[in-house]
């Protein structure tokens, strides 16, 4: 199966060009720093590009302050960095030298403008960039330490959110010698939770939000900033909008709530997605897209959640946050998509993210290894998370409330369900009760074929049924239909398909009342919406 990126082991290094070494000494300076000086310090933003004309960097592992692994160190025609470089965000490792070392630096606004005019260093930098972050989240190479994510909702929480949007984190459990060490370096009491920013720096009150404004993920807004277009939702039909606005050299913001790929994102394997034949998984489709999207100049706001939309009397649409913050444009595309409809089951939200999920990931397949898994839907997320889960799961139950797959669910998949040793698809069947104390560990579930409800004992149901669309924050701007879809084109007497009943807001992918509900015609929706948004912007100029 396709990955996010290249694997840097492997990996063919090709060196920057001559040309395009000359073209950062026009852009930045020659800075020249002596053994033991540190370039970088992890917390530091990313905000220059650094390339080692002599000298050697090696990489401080935040956590000790050594050089990190079995010898990770920079020389000549080398460069720093990692994928956050794009997006402005912390680095995580600290960059020190081994010798005098004589680099030209160049700062990150001019950088992205010579990848943007010169598209083969771009692709020579931004390979190694991602292939960095590759390397990263295979080995839990980071600043961020999450200790007793199996144990506390919240640090599980913050793996989930972590591991949808490709942040490497090193994650211990309670019982580790190493946690135990961490916590006394840190002044806190051992065998609890606890998430941990290099050495000794402990994030209060932990949150996917507080992680993510320490990392430099979550964009602080400046209420007068006026933005081309706002995208809402960062799913295919928002990431695919990103890029094209990008390109097309619009201003552009993403602001999404939870992950970069959206519902989509919780696949853990897309096999029917042209140009990935071996399949790739939903996080890994969208990250490519953001960080594409991000070398065009586009910008991510993630976890910012949209509660409330206004028009101006000047024609512009401001969005205010639920936070309060605020942030504004001239035109808005609407890429919220859908979310998994909640089960009407006494104590549901008690047991979410203790023993509820909503997404089949490798951080959710942790705490269900050798276990029995249940999940919940007929369709092809709900089909693709049961083998996934089936890989480490002691059995994988399907529950369905058809009487067949074959309305719902692409062929192939079925197929493999049906074949599989360790799967049972149980047909006509919904989950009635749920036990446990703190955790889940167990449910009753009716079968209209069993004389009677019955249980199992687990400690693990994925829930991946119905599709609720996110359109509450819109304030009743335009109009939707009876299932709260957004209504488009002649429908509401728009100029395009994507138009809504105002003028200025697009609506593309799930959420759009019609559309195919697919990644690929996602995808093709959010690439279109920016001719559309650009015969707007022009005619209102």
């Amino acid at each position: 199966m396709e990955t996010l990126a290249d694997d840097l082991r492997t990996m063919v290094r090709t060196p920057l060009e001559a040309s395009h070494v000359a073209a950062l000494r026009k852009a930045g300076s020659v800075e020249v720093i002596e053994a033991g000086d540190y370039l970088a310090r992890a917390g530091d933003h990313a905000n220059r590009f650094c390339y080692l004309v002599e000298g050697e960097i090696e990489a401080v592992d935040p956590t000790t302050g050594e050089r990190y692994g079995d010898g990770a160190t920079l020389g000549p025609t080398q460069f720093t960095g990692d994928i956050s470089f794009l997006s402005g965000g912390v680095i995580t490792f600290g960059l020190r030298a081994v010798q005098r070392t004589e680099l030209l630096c160049v700062d990150r606004p001019a950088m992205l403008d010579l990848m943007s005019r010169i598209p083969e260093m771009s692709d020579i930098v931004i390979t190694v960039l991602a292939a960095r972050r590759r390397g990263q989240l295979e080995r839990g190479a980071s600043a961020l330490t999450l200790i007793g994510a199996e144990v506390d909702r919240n640090i599980r929480q913050i793996s989930a959110f972590a591991g949808r949007n490709r942040i490497p984190v090193r994650s211990l459990t309670l019982d580790e010698a190493e946690a135990e060490a961490v916590a006394h370096a840190c002044s806190i009491a051992p065998r609890e939770p606890a998430v941990i920013f290099g050495k000794g720096e402990v994030i209060e009150d932990p949150s996917p939000r507080t992680v993510a404004s320490r990392l430099g993920l979550d964009l602080n807004f400046e209420e007068d900033e006026l933005h081309d277009v706002l995208i809402v939702g960062g799913g295919p039909a928002g990431v695919a909008a990103a890029v094209y606005a990008g390109s097309e050299g619009l201003s552009a913001l993403v602001i999404e709530d939870l992950a970069i790929g959206g519902q989509a994102g919780t696949s853990s394997r897309i096999e029917n997605y042209m140009g990935f034949p071996t399949g790739i998984s939903g996080a890994d489709l969208c990250w490519r897209g953001e960080v594409q999207a991000m070398k065009f100049g586009t910008r991510f706001a993630v976890p910012r959640r949209a509660a409330e939309l206004q028009r101006k009397d000047d024609g512009t649409f401001h969005v205010i946050l639920d936070d309060g913050a605020e942030t504004c444009a001239r035109a808005l595309v609407v890429a919220t998509g859908v979310q998994y409809r909640r089960l009407p089951i006494d104590r549901l939200e008690e047991f979410e993210n203790a023993g509820i999920y909503y997404a089949a990931t490798d951080v959710e397949a942790r705490y269900c290894r050798d276990t029995e898994v249940v999940v919940i839907g007929g369709g092809n997320s709900a089909g693709q998370a049961a083998m996934f889960l089936s890989r480490t799961a002691k059995h994988v139950h399907l529950l369905v409330r058809g009487r067949s797959l074959a309305a719902s669910m692409s062929h192939y998949l079925t197929d493999r369900l049906e074949a599989h040793p360790r799967i049972t698809i149980h047909y006509q069947s919904e989950i009635r009760e749920l036990h446990g104390e703190a955790e889940l560990d167990g449910i009753t579930i009716y079968e209209k074929s069993a004389a009677q409800p019955w249980r199992i004992n687990t400690r693990a149901v994925f829930v991946m049924v119905g599709a609720a669309p996110n359109t509450d924050w819109l304030s009743n701007l335009v109009e939707l239909d009876e299932g709260g879809f957004v209504k488009t084109g002649q429908a509401v007497g728009g100029a395009n398909a994507y138009a809504t009943s105002c003028p200025g807001i697009f609506a593309v992918g799930d959420v759009r009342a019609g559309s195919v509900k697919r990644v690929a015609s996602a995808v093709g929706e959010g690439s279109v919406v920016i001719s559309r948004v650009w015969d707007y912007l022009n005619a209102d100029t």
